[in-house]
Parts: C-alpha cells; structure tokens; sequence
C-alpha cells in the first residue's frame, strides 16, 4: 500500500508541474499585458518550481541530489507568499481600487523578505540538513529561521486573501463575483496545500506513514483543481474576446496538454508490470506504451473535444455555435467555384460534343470571364465582353441566343432572379439543339447558377460581417474592460481598432467610385469619419463616400507644381484612374509605365490612401474620445 500511494504521489506531482508549466506557457502566449495574468503567472512559476522539486527528490538515489532538489523546492514556497499578495493588489486594482502607494510598497516588501530567506536558504540557515532516509518522504529539517518563515508565510497570505475578499464584495456582476469566488477558493486551498507541513509534522508522519501519503495525495488534488479553477477565472482578465472563445481555448489546452500528460504518467507504472507478463524488458514496453496512449487518447480527444464543448460551455447556444464552427466547411472559395464551374462546363462540352464552352459573370454592368474550358476561349479578347453585353441587350430576355459561333443560356438567380451572368457553348456549324440537348443544357445551366448565386450571397455576407467588425470589436473590448469594473463601459475608445482589410475595402470603393454597390455598400460606411461625412452629405451615402475617398487621396498630393513623374505619380495614377474614371491603357500611356508596372504601383497608391483614411479615423476618434471626457466631467 505505501508503494502505491508513493507512486500515485510522484504521478500527482509530476501532473502538478506539468499542468503550472503549461498554464505558466499559456499567460505568457496570450493575455501577458494584463497585470493579473502576470502576477498569477508568478504564482504559476512558483507552484512549477516547488511540485517538480518535491516530484525529483523522491526519484533522484543520491543523498546529495536530493538534497539540492528539496533545495530547489523551497525556492518556491520561499516566493509563493510575496506572488499571492501581488496577484491579490492586482485583482483589487482590476476592480477600481488602485492602490495609493501602501499595497504596492507592501507587495514589493513581501519580494524583499522572500529574497531574504532565499539567500537564508542557500546559506543553509533556514534549513537544517536533510532528512533524506526519514519515513515517508525525504526532507528538510526545521530551525529557528524556518520557524520565523513560517508566520510569514501565514501573515502575507491572510493579508492576500483579505485583499481578495475586498475584490470580490467591490464586483457587481454575478458571473464576475462568481470567478472572483473562484480565485479566492483556489487561493486558499493552494496556499494550504502547498505549505511544507513536515517541517513541523514529521515526527507525525514517520508514525502514521500511510495517513500522510493520503493526506499529501488529497493536497496535490487541491492543488491541481485549485490551479484550473485560478486559470479559468483569470482567463477572462484582459481578453477582449467572447466568453465562449475563451472558454473554448482553455479548455481545449488543458485537454491536449495537462490532461493528456496526466494519463501518460498515469501508465507509465504499468510497464514494469507489462515486461513481467510479456518477458519484454521494461525500457522496450515504456516507449511503446507511451507512443500507444498518445495516439488513442489524443484520437479519443478529436471525437469528444466537440461534444464536450457543447455540454459544457456553450449551453443553449450550442446549435449556433455549432453552426459557426462549421462554416469553413460550406465555405465557398473562388478556387472551389472554379473546380465545380470547370467540371460543369466539362460536362456540358461533352453532352453536346462541342470544343469550347465558358461561364462569365455580371458584375456591376459589365461581363467578366470566370471560366473558360477547351479551345478557343472567346472572351480572351478585350472586345469580347463588351461585343456579348450588347448582343445580351439585344435578345431582350431570351431564354437561349446565339453569339457568333456559340450558344449562350442567361442565367438568373433562382431566388429573386436577377441575371448572374451567362454559359456559353460553341456549337457545330449551323445544327440547332435538340430537345434533350437543350433540357441538359438548362439543368447544367441552373446548376452553374445556383453556384454563382451563392458565391454572390456569401460575398455579401462577408461585406456585411466586415462592416459589422469594427463595432463589434469595439463592443467586445468595453465588455471585457467592464467584466470587473463596470467603469470600464467609459473607457476611453479613442484607439482605433485594427483593419486588415482596409486597402481592400479602399479598393473596392474607388473601382466603384462614381457609383455601385462596392461604393454604397463598402465596410468603409462604418468608419466615424464616414458616419460624420454623411450628416454633411445629408444622409447620401455615394457622397459622403466620395468625399471621404477624394480627401483621403488629397492627403497623397505632393507639394509644389503638378508633374507627370516623381512624386507626384501616385496622386496623378489615382486621380486620373478613379477620380477622372480613364482606362487603365490610357493612364499607362499618360503616365509612361507600362500597364504592369502601372498594377503594381496603384497597389501602393491604394495603401497609401488606406493609411491617410486610417489616420482621418484616428483624429476623428480622439476627438470624440476628448468630447465625451468633456461631457463626463
């Protein structure tokens, strides 16, 4: 029985440190910035240094070893005491309570006399020598010193605690006061479990060796929940992101590490009993037993991480979560339009055994090719467009027409149908269609325009998503500032968000310029100084547009007289190609580049724009940011 309770000791040990390493790894990856999540990472380090100390000494067989491993364990009980009452001053500033200089003095004294038992330590004062042969664990003796460190220990915690408690009665919100319920739980059943209590209980625990081992198993237990519960409740401090995101993220690190690493270790002592069965020897049967578990448990993980995410966190918004998570999957790239409009046309090539076939698509008035399969591809040449817009006009709402040595099938959206484009198809001399032909044509065109209409969808989707973006971020960063202090709703917002898209939605409108949906529908409409163009617009959202578009590419004019070349090539390429609508041949002319280069350095000039509209955002932002102080005061 003492075997099995030791072995289950060093396994709980070991997961103890493994678990303060990876949540230690996770505050430095995510929410490093926040003051809590640093001052509960230095818990972390401690609770790391201490378990795998105590995990070491008990396997290491050299009594010097061992000595200098419980060594190392003291270095973070020594630091525990100043880390809670830092943690604590930290979540007390976290609700609107900051401190006036006396907390702060009394966390950086804490450090001061942690440090001084540290060097106490290391000179062997606060110790005596170890007890490495003592029943049941090795350790180190008491002194006077470590006596002294004990009601420091004892004072500093109460005083952490009480700071605690202070946090938690100044929360309003219900779930907030429940997290802090949860850090004040966690902080005192880690400070009570993680004190080393043979340092006045040995004689204890030689006499009665099984009762310590379940007492000190019991402990670790506390320990490893006390340090999710913490990581859980201190997850949320400093993350803008939704609960359900966070929630999602640390659970699913616990489960692909801490976890995964606890069963491991759980069957690591299986193999001595293995090899005995097997007559394999034992260090052939551990590396194999352990590669096994990895694999199905982290299989086993991939089946019922999603399940458990919809018990557990997400509650009764399970099925639009779930609908979420699976929107990649219905995702509709260009590429995937392409593949399926490719095989399609395939399809249709080799019902009515024609050479060529291709789809174009109707985008803001004018026809662009999307595919084009065999030989020749009709609307390789510039012309060739506009020549099939004009024959389309000219049909006035046929069903099937022919264009030069093609048939052409409009095709229209099957919900409000309007034209999405057109499936073209060259025929064979002069033969008409027969009537199953011309079925097979039809199903195959209302499939490619199925196709075409729910690219069109989603791409409106994903303009109105963009456009709901910034606001939403803006919601979710005032949320998360008011989690623990509702005063953070009146944070200062003057800090504009980030747009990684900018210079394509900037793009978009200008192609747009003088009118079309990329210009009255553009995610640019959310921007402050796009709102206020349009109250001096009178609510016309085309000008207000063109206005913020044509003062955001003023900002790029150079000084001094006009120029075709230098520095004024940019300003000159945006006026002429969108302000003035020229075709991009006639600016490459105008300008002396050629049309390549003149692709290339309207992309810069676009970023150029971009970054002027972003620095019009951010005025506008701090003005407002520096009104509304003024109204609050």
């Amino acid at each position: 029985m003492l075997n099995n309770l030791e072995t289950l000791n060093r396994v709980f040990e070991a997961s103890i440190a493994i678990t303060a390493l990876s949540l230690f790894l996770r505050a430095l990856t995510f929410n490093l910035r926040d003051r809590v999540s640093r001052s509960f990472a230095v818990i972390l380090a401690c609770i790391m240094v201490a378990s795998a100390g105590e995990a070491i000494s008990d396997l290491v067989p050299v009594a010097a070893n061992q000595a200098a491993w419980l060594r190392l364990q003291w270095v973070g009980t020594i630091f525990l005491p100043a880390a809670f009452l830092h943690f604590s001053d930290a979540l007390l500033e976290t609700t609107g309570r900051p401190s006036r200089g006396r907390r702060r003095w009394a966390v950086r004294f804490s450090y001061a006399v942690s440090a001084f038992f540290l060097v106490q330590l290391l000179s062997g004062q606060l110790l005596g020598p170890p007890a490495v042969d003592s029943a049941p664990v090795p350790h180190l003796t008491a002194t006077n010193q470590s006596l002294a460190f004990s009601g420091y220990y004892v004072l500093v915690i109460l005083l952490a605690l009480s700071t605690i408690w202070r946090a938690w009665q100044r929360t309003v919100l219900s779930t907030s006061r429940r997290r802090m319920l949860y850090l004040f739980a966690g902080s005192l059943a880690l400070a009570l479990s993680a004190y080393p209590y043979l340092l006045v209980s040995s004689g204890a625990a030689a006499t009665w060796p099984e009762l310590f081992l379940i007492s000190a198993a019991i402990g670790n237990i506390f320990i490893f929940w006390a340090l999710v519960a913490m990581a859980y409740a201190t997850a949320f401090f400093g993350a803008p992101w939704p609960d359900r995101v966070v929630k999602t993220r640390l659970f699913r690190w616990l489960l692909r590490g801490p976890v995964l690493v606890f069963i491991v270790l759980s069957i690591i002592p299986l193999a001595t009993r293995l090899s005995g069965l097997l007559g394999i020897q034992s260090n052939i049967i551990l590396p194999i037993l352990v590669a096994l578990t990895l694999l199905a448990v982290s299989h086993a993980f991939t089946l019922v991480t999603p399940t458990l995410e919809r018990w557990l966190l997400f509650g009764s918004e399970a099925l639009d979560v779930e609908f979420i998570q699976k929107l990649p999957e219905r995702f509709l790239t260009q590429a995937d339009l392409r593949q399926f409009l490719e095989a399609l046309l395939a399809a249709v090539c080799d019902r009515l055994q024609s050479p060529s076939a291709f789809i174009a698509s109707l985008q803001a008035g004018e026809l662009r090719a999307v595919v084009e399969v065999g030989r020749p591809k009709p609307l390789a040449n510039q012309k060739a467009p506009g020549e099939l817009h004009r024959a389309l006009a000219d049909q006035r709402g046929s069903q099937l027409f022919t264009w030069g040595k093609y048939w052409v099938l409009p095709l229209y959206s099957p919900g409000s149908g309007d034209l999405l484009g057109l499936l073209g198809v060259m025929r064979k001399s002069r033969v008409e269609l027969r009537d199953d032909q011309r079925d097979a044509l039809e199903e195959l065109g209302s499939r490619a325009a199925l196709a075409l209409d729910s690219s069109r969808q989603q791409y409106l989707a994903l303009q109105s998503l963009q456009s709901l973006g910034p606001g939403a971020d803006l919601v979710q960063r005032l949320r998360a500032a008011a989690r623990f202090d509702q005063r953070g709703v009146l944070a200062d917002t003057a800090t504009p968000p980030e747009y990684p898209d900018l210079a394509n939605w900037v793009k978009d409108a200008l192609s747009h310029y003088w009118g079309g949906p990329k210009l009255t529908d553009n995610p640019l409409r959310s921007l402050k100084v796009v709102q206020k163009a349009l109250d001096e617009n009178e609510g016309n959202p085309a000008q207000a547009m063109r206005s913020i578009l044509r003062t955001a590419i003023e900002h790029n004019k150079p000084e001094g007289s006009p120029k075709l070349n230098g520095e004024w090539l940019l300003y000159n390429l945006l006026e002429m190609k969108f302000l003035q609508g020229r075709k991009v041949r006639e600016v490459a002319l105008r300008l002396a580049v050629s049309e390549a280069d003149l692709y290339r350095k309207q992309r810069v000039a676009i970023e150029s724009v971009a970054r002027s509209l972003l620095e019009m955002e951010t005025q506008e932002l701090s003005r407002n940011g520096t009104h509304g102080k003024e109204v609050a005061e």
